[in-house]
């Protein structure tokens, strides 16, 4: 963790800017964008050298919102020509410092780009800018019966080319994959200005490198994304959703593996533990077991009679596996209940303390319980309060730190107990972040899951697509 931009957790220097701003940094961008579509006020600044990762700021020297591809290419090309940082950015709801200017220059806003250009349920895809939000795509596709799979837990803010950039998961990810999964093209705009097109409108295509798949996930550190080419599928007919109680997590990761070694894949098995399940119904009152261990909700979609079937049997597993108790939701407002409990475990912590800090990693599943053992154990030997809720289904985690106002060792504990988590998460043959990206956060971290050679590798690929390094600098290749 960084309580500024200027060090890394190890006391490093985080390098020096890629270059200086020119005198008229503001001027110039108004002649791209238009005077309205350029700040510099100490607000802006400030609103800006943010993100929704804590602990984490820097403040650009410039905010811009370009309104069309045209327009972000010349700000690229400028921003190339005189070796001004760029960090692209949409709704800024990642949680992993990557959109936090470490080396300051310009912040580039996305969200003018923000229209739905094509819903075709002939060829089952959508063509969006990149500042529509999660939840619009999805309304929209919804609206000729289609679904977009993709459900991270911010939906309802994060723009889809945030969740390009960062690779976004969510709670469906286990029946449906990421965002990659679904991304068909992309236009982008090189830090040259060059304006590229990956991909396009076809589900089979495997001409030339896969730079669609190199792209997504790249946390604007190669490119910024003009405009998506996402798969849609054809809407369930039915959806529904479960609840088993537990003694513990670890009987409810046992649960997890049980229910997928017995060959079933549905679209939700998620996790919140007994710390979770209690801030949760503090704060929604939703009518939880507060007495249990841990709480596994668990839901699919399909045909009627597959729903049925599917619930049915997890609940059988479940209580295999000892459950205390398995409840199936009996209409759609209590199914949407059962979901909110897991959406709003996040802000149901962060009323807990004056500091929440949200951290992912990885694990087999099978070897989920093993690492929520390692993560309790680092808590208590740290002296922490840490919660853990996450995508059972995959193995990913949400360790959750909640730090008391008057605790101030607290951070520095924190970044100690959760640099033990990562390390834990690669021994147990897992990553340090399953959904949420490196950014800043994990980037001391990454060559200890991937390896000085591949570490290396990254600095090559994004010195040939951004010879003047002044794209996102300080993140991943840099």
């Amino acid at each position: 963790m960084h309580t500024h931009a200027e060090t890394d957790p190890a006391g490093r220097r985080a390098g020096d800017p890629a270059g200086s701003p020119p005198g008229d940094l503001a001027g110039d961008l108004a002649a791209i964008v238009g005077r309205d579509h350029v700040r510099t006020d100490d607000g802006a600044l400030a609103a800006y050298a943010r993100d929704a990762t804590p602990l984490f700021h820097a403040r650009p020297q410039a905010v811009v919102l370009p309104g069309c591809t045209e327009e972000v290419a010349a700000v690229l090309r400028y921003a190339t020509e005189r070796g001004v940082p760029v960090v692209p950015r949409g709704a800024g709801s990642n949680l992993c410092a990557a959109t936090v200017p470490l080396r300051g220059g310009i912040v580039m806003v996305l969200t003018r780009l923000d229209r739905i250009l094509e819903v075709s349920p002939a060829e089952l895809l959508a063509r969006v800018q990149p500042g529509v939000t999660t939840t619009a795509l999805a309304d929209a596709a919804a609206r000729e019966g289609l679904l977009y799979a993709p459900d991270p837990g911010s939906r309802t803010v994060s723009t889809v080319g945030g969740n390009v950039a960062t690779c976004a998961g969510g709670l469906r990810g286990l029946k449906y994959g990421v965002t990659r999964n679904h991304v068909l093209g992309l236009e982008a705009v090189l830090p040259t200005g060059e304006v590229v097109r990956t991909g396009g409108r076809l589900w089979k295509d495997v001409a030339g490198y896969d730079l669609t798949r190199l792209l997504t996930g790249s946390e604007g550190t190669l490119a910024v994304i003009t405009e998506a080419t996402v798969a849609l599928l054809p809407a369930p007919e039915e959806t529904g959703t479960g609840v088993a109680y537990f003694d513990s997590l670890a009987d409810a990761s046992r649960a997890v593996a049980a229910v997928i070694a017995d060959g079933i894949v549905p679209a939700t098995l998620e996790f919140l533990d007994r710390k979770c399940v209690s801030a949760v119904e503090e704060f929604a009152g939703l009518g939880l077991r507060r007495d249990a261990g841990a709480l596994l909700l668990f839901g699919d979609d399909g045909s009627r009679r597959t729903v049925a079937g599917t619930l049915a049997r997890i609940g059988e597993v479940c209580q295999g596996a000892g459950a205390l108790e398995v409840t199936l939701a009996e209409d759609v407002a209590r199914a949407d209940a059962l979901l909110a409990a897991r959406r709003c475990s996040l802000p149901a912590l962060s009323r807990l303390g004056s500091l929440t800090i949200l951290e992912d990693a990885t694990v087999p599943r099978h070897r989920l319980a093993e690492m929520v053992d390692r993560i309790d154990e680092t808590a208590d030997r740290h002296d922490l309060r840490i919660a853990t809720f996450g995508h059972a289904g995959d193995g990913n985690l949400h360790p959750t730190c909640v730090l008391d106002p008057d605790d101030g060792e607290g951070a520095e504990r924190a970044h100690r107990a959760f640099a033990e988590i990562f390390a834990a998460a690669i021994a147990l043959d897992g990553t340090i972040t399953g959904e949420h990206g490196v950014g800043a956060a994990k980037l001391p971290y990454l060559a200890d899951r991937i390896g000085d050679d591949q570490v290396a590798l990254l600095r090559r690929i994004k010195k040939a697509f951004d010879p003047a390094g002044i794209l996102n600098p300080g993140k991943l290749g840099s």
